[in-house]
C-alpha cells in the first residue's frame, strides 16, 4: 500500500517477492472443505458469470436499503457488470437517499499514493470524507445524517491490504453509532480454498495488520467482515449482500469480471512497470541468485536474470540486478514458501544489506522472524504454522458464504 511500509523501502523489492507473493501467485497450504453458509444464499444468476453484491442489490431493487441515508464507502473498483460506479448506480438508486462517500487509502479514483483530505465529489456534489488523512475511521461529524453504511470496495485477499482495516474501523464506528452497516460481497481474488502464511501475533495489529489471520485467508470481504464482527466483538448491526455464482474454488479470471487494479502497485511493482513479477536492488546479483533459486526447484516456479532501473523509490535511476518469477503451474506454487526461500538467500548471500527483521511489520510474526534469523530452513518455517492455520481454518468456516 504506501506510506505505512516506507520504513522498509530499502528492502521493498525483497519484501514484495517474499509477501506480496500471496497476491499474485496461488499457493497451497491447507484446503478447507466447504461447510454450508451462515446465512441464505442468493440464487443462481446468469451462468458463467459472477454477480457481485452490487449487481445483486440493483436487481433486488434495493430493497435492503429502502428509506435509508446512506454514507458509501466505495473507490474505482466499485463497479457494476455495466461498468458503472457504485457512486453512479447509488445516486440514481429508487427509495433511498444518498448523503455521503468516504474513500479509503489510494482516494476515490485509486490513483493517490500519499494522504490525501476530503473533498466533494464533482458530479453528485457529494462530500467525500477521506479515512487516509488526519482520520482513518468516521468521525462523529462526518457520520451526521447516515442510518446505513454500505461498503463496496474490491479486497486483494491478503492481511496487509488496508482496505480491510478500513472496513473494520468503520463497522466499529457503525456499532457505535447504531448505524446498520452493509457489505456489497466481491470476490476473493486468490480463490477461497486456500490459506497460507504465519498468523498475525496478536500484540502487532495495526492498519496494516487489523486481527490475527494468515498472510493469505481466505475469505470474501463479506465472509471477513463475518470474521471480523464476531471474532472481535465489534457486534455491529451487519449485512452481507452476497454474490451469485461465485465458487471458493475461482481465481479472478473465472468470473468474468472486469479486472480493475485495487491499488496503484497492484499492477505495477515499486518503482517499475512489472506486477511483483521481480525484485532487485544494486547489491544483488541477479544470475547468481536465480541461479540458487532453481536449484531448489520449487514446485510451478523459474526464476530468471532480470536487471532493471527502477523509475521511482529508493533506488530510483539505479541499475539494480533483478531477479524475474516466472509461473509455470500455479496450482503447485507455493507462494510463502518461495518467499521465505528468497529471504534465506539474501541473508547468507547479502549479509551485511539485508535484514529479517526489516520484515516483521507486514509478516506480523515475530517466530517467523527470529526462525529467519537463526537459518531455520523454509520448509521447517512452515510446517511450524500448520496448527495455528489448522485452528484458524476451523474457526473461518463459520463464516463461509460460498461452496
Amino acid at each position: 500500500m504506501a506510506k505505512t511500509r516506507r520504513s522498509l523501502a530499502k528492502h521493498w523489492r525483497v519484501l514484495a517477492a517474499l509477501i506480496s507473493a500471496a497476491a499474485s501467485v496461488s499457493g497451497s497450504a491447507t484446503r478447507a472443505a466447504s461447510v454450508p453458509p451462515t446465512q441464505k444464499k442468493h440464487g443462481s444468476g446468469r451462468p458463467g458469470r459472477v454477480q457481485v453484491g452490487l449487481d445483486v442489490l440493483e436487481a433486488e431493487k434495493f430493497a435492503a436499503l429502502r428509506g435509508k441515508h446512506v454514507g458509501l464507502i466505495t473507490n474505482h473498483t466499485g463497479l457494476d457488470a455495466q461498468g458503472r460506479s457504485a457512486i453512479q448506480v447509488f445516486s440514481k438508486a429508487p427509495g433511498l437517499q444518498l448523503v455521503a462517500l468516504f474513500s479509503p487509502e489510494h482516494g476515490i479514483s485509486g490513483k493517490a499514493d500519499e494522504k490525501f483530505a476530503s473533498s466533494k465529489d464533482p458530479t453528485t456534489g457529494l462530500p467525500i470524507f477521506s479515512l487516509y488523512g488526519d482520520s482513518r475511521r468516521p468521525t462523529d461529524e462526518m457520520l451526521s445524517g447516515i442510518d446505513a453504511l454500505v461498503f463496496d470496495i474490491q479486497d486483494a485477499g491478503v492481511r496487509f491490504y488496508t482496505y480491510t482495516a478500513t472496513m473494520a474501523y468503520c463497522m466499529e464506528e457503525a456499532a457505535k453509532h447504531n448505524i446498520s452497516f452493509y457489505v456489497l460481497d466481491r470476490p476473493n481474488l486468490l480463490g477461497g480454498d486456500v490459506i497460507e502464511g504465519p498468523m498475525l501475533d496478536a500484540d502487532k495489529t495495526n492498519f496494516v495488520a487489523y486481527y490475527p489471520t494468515p498472510v493469505r485467508y481466505g475469505l470474501t470481504i463479506g465472509e471477513l467482515a463475518q470474521f471480523y464482527n464476531t471474532e472481535n466483538h465489534i457486534n455491529c448491526d451487519l449485512h452481507v449482500v452476497t454474490m451469485r455464482n461465485w465458487h471458493r474454488n475461482y481465481f479472478f479470471e473465472s468470473t468474468g469480471i472486469r479486472w480493475v487494479p485495487p491499488s496503484p502497485n497492484m499492477r505495477t511493482a515499486k518503482g517499475s512497470e512489472t506486477p511483483f513479477e521481480e525484485f532487485g536492488a544494486p547489491w544483488m546479483d541477479g544470475m547468481a541468485l536465480s541461479s540458487a533459486l532453481n536449484a531448489l526447484h520449487l514446485p510451478g516456479l523459474r526464476f530468471v536474470d532480470d536487471p532493471f532501473i527502477p523509475v521511482s523509490g529508493l533506488y530510483a535511476g539505479e541499475r539494480c540486478g533483478g531477479v524475474g518469477v516466472r509461473i509455470t503451474d500455479r496450482a503447485a506454487v507455493r507462494s510463502m514458501r518461495m518467499g521465505l526461500e528468497i529471504a534465506e538467500l539474501l541473508r547468507k548471500m547479502y549479509p551485511s544489506n539485508f535484514d529479517p527483521a526489516k520484515l516483521l511489520l507486514l509478516l506480523g510474526n515475530a517466530e517467523t522472524v527470529q526462525q529467519l534469523q537463526e537459518n531455520v530452513p523454509a520448509e521447517k518455517i512452515v510446517a511450524s504454522w500448520s496448527a495455528s492455520l489448522a485452528a484458524f481454518d476451523q474457526t473461518r468456516r463459520k463464516y463461509f458464504l460460498y461452496r
